[in-house]
């Protein structure tokens, strides 16, 4: 019998879930064994999970589960430099040369662990199964809108929270933006027909923010593209990869330009293609910025799990569209679970412990 172990998010401000209570339901009903660890913060209460028929554990008690359970969960594990031994179902955040996780491929090879990285769960041709790029773009450019108003009198972007549902978040920006005072800001989003870019996309027309559509076509050239730095907000929506061109140098920073706000959703700032060089962090929910110039003023967000502002549409949608893969991790050695692993291999040469 296949044991899916869904674990509670350690990481603040880490809110979302990849199943819901109706996907255990199917799950148990086509013979897995679902354990479910309570959570002090997940936005889907734990009654719906204990409902469908799931098995209760503590908070973090994957450290101890049976070796053959599948640990899934989102966001990284605690950084404790554990070996682990477990198969684990996550975002690991390793495969594009992010410096943080050399260190997660050396833990699993020291205890003899798998990833299976929820970012290259593809299908034959090659598609992501299931993302949660529509929300990261919707509230990545929500806050970096929220950075450009702040600016209105010198400021710098707020904490942010989450919030109850999408209407709320477009209100309370749709305030913040009418209270400077200023005409709308101009914005321009690369990768605008990927879902992260149409999250992105969307949320500026809900709020009349003006936008420039850039995807592959006005990229592939490879730059310098000037027409960025004449937008207000540029919604950076491309993860970065080898061949990604340099969308904001270094250069830019002294250089005439009307761009005072950068949202980088993709957000790979350790990547060593990181395509706006002009920061090296990511930023967080309680400093959602960083203002890496002062004189014109520049601010980069760079928050790596907005979709969990919006936890409860998020994790709806993204365990709506990972369910059918789940269903099919009795064949771990097929399918999507059979991909993920040979990239899993293929990025584990040369890992010592």
């Amino acid at each position: 019998m296949t044991h899916l172990w869904v674990r509670a998010e350690s990481r603040p401000n880490e809110d979302r879930v990849g199943v819901t209570p109706e996907g255990v339901r199917a799950l148990i009903a086509a013979g897995f064994r679902v354990t479910v660890e309570e959570s002090a913060t997940r936005a889907i209460p734990y009654d719906g999970f204990a409902a469908a028929g799931a098995d209760r554990a503590a908070e973090g008690a994957w450290v101890n589960a049976p070796d053959d359970a599948i640990v899934f969960g989102l966001k990284e594990l605690p950084d404790d430099g554990t070996p682990l031994r477990h198969r684990h179902i996550m975002f690991g955040h390793a495969f594009k040369g992010q410096h943080s996780g050399r260190e997660l491929l050396r833990r699993l090879k020291a205890g003899g662990g798998t990833l299976y990285d929820l970012e290259y769960l593809v299908d034959e041709s090659g598609r992501r199964v299931a993302a949660f790029g529509y929300w990261a773009g919707f509230a990545g450019a929500a806050v970096t809108l929220l950075a450009w108003a702040a600016q209105a009198e010198g400021g710098i972007c707020p904490a942010v929270g989450a919030y109850p549902d999408k209407d709320a978040l477009v209100d309370a920006l749709g305030i913040a933006l009418d209270e400077t005072g200023r005409d709308l800001p101009a914005a321009i989003v690369i990768g605008a027909l990927g879902r992260v870019g149409t999250g992105a996309s969307d949320l500026c027309d809900l709020l009349g923010v003006p936008v420039t559509r850039w995807d592959m076509a006005e990229t592939a050239g490879g730059g310098p593209f000037p027409q960025i730095l004449e937008h207000d907000v540029f919604l950076n929506c491309i993860f970065a990869r080898p061949g990604t061109p340099v969308f904001v140098p270094k250069t830019a920073l002294d250089a005439p330009r009307q761009l005072t706000a950068i949202g980088d959703i993709a957000c790979d700032p350790d990547s060593d293609y990181n395509p706006i060089p002009v920061y090296g962090r990511a930023t967080s929910w309680d400093a959602p910025v960083v203002r890496v110039h002062e004189a014109p003023l520049l601010d980069v967000m760079a928050i790596d799990n907005l979709p969990s502002m919006l936890p409860v549409e998020s994790s709806e949608d993204y365990a709506g569209q990972l369910l059918p893969s789940l269903l099919t991790l009795g064949s771990l050695d097929a399918g999507v679970w059979g991909r993920a692993k040979a990239r899993f291999d293929t990025h584990m040469k040369g890992v010592s412990a």
